[in-house]
């Protein structure tokens, strides 16, 4: 969408001209000129987590590739130091917890930039910075705001591409391949199970992961369990019903970064609406994701990625609550016999004894 109508023809020449030359001062918001830090930064606002940060990769590399001389730093969860890292875009973290103020050291950055959101509680964090340069949606709550229109049903990463598009920034939505983590992965040529997720409507019955492992086990496809430390006892309990024992669970003993060491060594990777998937993406490791409250259309894999399959029984793009604590019953239309009938789609011939159904109250 055109950004023409939100700033009179000489306002959006002049923040043309300083996005080109660099050099729009701190005094067009009110303060004083400062003496420039040695090094021009970048600060981009996306303090969520490791599916937000995934599906932020092509715009991050954007403003690299717009920026080559700054520094840029990403407002983010400090847990992410490590895979911000391999984006080859990132300079740094500077941890920040979502929606809280930035604490920003020194002079303000020479440009900020919403990933965040589309409101006031985001845009004011980014504001509070004084940038001379900021870039951000405007939106119903924000008309006035020199930036393109939200548009609720756009696809995260095609979302962040548009906005940095209106300001001149060219942005891959294809971009989202991750260097390899330097560690050694805990485990090689599994098949990665994860059946936690953020909120329970975005959790498949934990019986149903268990019969998946079940089938995978029959076939002599070795199966790992990932999670975070307070998913452990739900990956326990996968692991013990469909594997018998605990062995090949590795839920909350690895950081992000084993993680990813992990996932970028598997063979392939089932799991929920939840940042995992992202990383199968980001490895190009072929991945089966189940959808329930949101569509794949908004949160899924690339259009048109084989290795990648996206599995949902709704409709819309929004029918659910994503943050809601009882499982979405969309999530609840697939079955066990369509993850099994994806697996065996992915890889032909994985699963000679072929699909085990899920138990009918499961």
């Amino acid at each position: 969408m055109s950004g023409a109508s939100h700033l009179p023809d000489p306002s959006r020449r002049r923040v043309r001209r300083a996005i080109a030359t660099r050099s729009l001062r701190p005094d067009r918001c009110g303060g004083g000129a400062v003496s420039p830090s040695p090094r021009r930064r970048l600060l981009i606002l996306r303090a969520l987590g490791l599916g937000d940060f995934l599906t932020g990769v092509p715009a991050y590399r954007a403003l690299r590739a717009a920026y080559p001389q700054h520094e840029i730093v990403l407002a983010a969860p400090g847990a992410l130091a490590e895979l911000a890292a391999l984006t080859g875009a990132v300079d740094r973290v500077l941890p920040t917890a979502e929606l809280q103020p930035v604490r920003w050291p020194g002079p303000p950055p020479d440009v900020a930039v919403d990933l965040h959101g589309n409101g006031p509680a985001s845009h004011d964090l980014v504001r509070a910075l004084g940038a001379p340069v900021t870039m951000m949606y405007a939106s119903a709550a924000e008309p006035d705001v020199a930036g393109p229109c939200w548009a609720d049903e756009e696809h995260e990463t095609d979302r962040w591409c548009r906005l940095l598009a209106w300001w001149g920034i060219p942005a891959d939505p294809g971009a989202l391949r991750l260097r390899r983590p330097r560690a050694r992965p805990a485990v090689s040529g599994a098949t990665v199970l994860h059946p936690g997720a953020a909120s329970g409507s975005r959790r498949w019955p934990a019986a149903r992961f268990a019969a998946v492992a079940r089938a995978l086990a029959a076939a002599g496809e070795p199966v790992v369990i990932t999670g975070t430390e307070p998913e452990r006892p739900l990956a326990l309990r996968v692991a013990r019903a469909g594997l018998g024992g605990e062995s090949p669970v590795l839920a909350g003993r690895t950081g992000l970064a084993g993680l990813a060491a992990v996932v970028a060594a598997a063979s392939m990777v089932i799991s929920n609406d939840t940042g995992v998937a992202h990383l199968a993406v980001a490895y190009g490791v072929p991945s089966v994701t189940l959808f329930g409250p949101v569509s794949p259309a908004l949160w899924g894999p690339p259009a048109g990625a084989a290795r990648h399959l996206a599995l949902w029984k709704g409709t819309g793009s929004r029918p659910g609550d994503p943050h809601g604590h009882r499982v979405d019953p969309r999530l609840l239309r697939i079955g066990v016999s369509d993850v099994l009938a994806a697996v065996e789609r992915l890889r032909p011939g994985v699963l000679a004894s072929g699909p085990v159904p899920a138990p009918a109250n499961a």
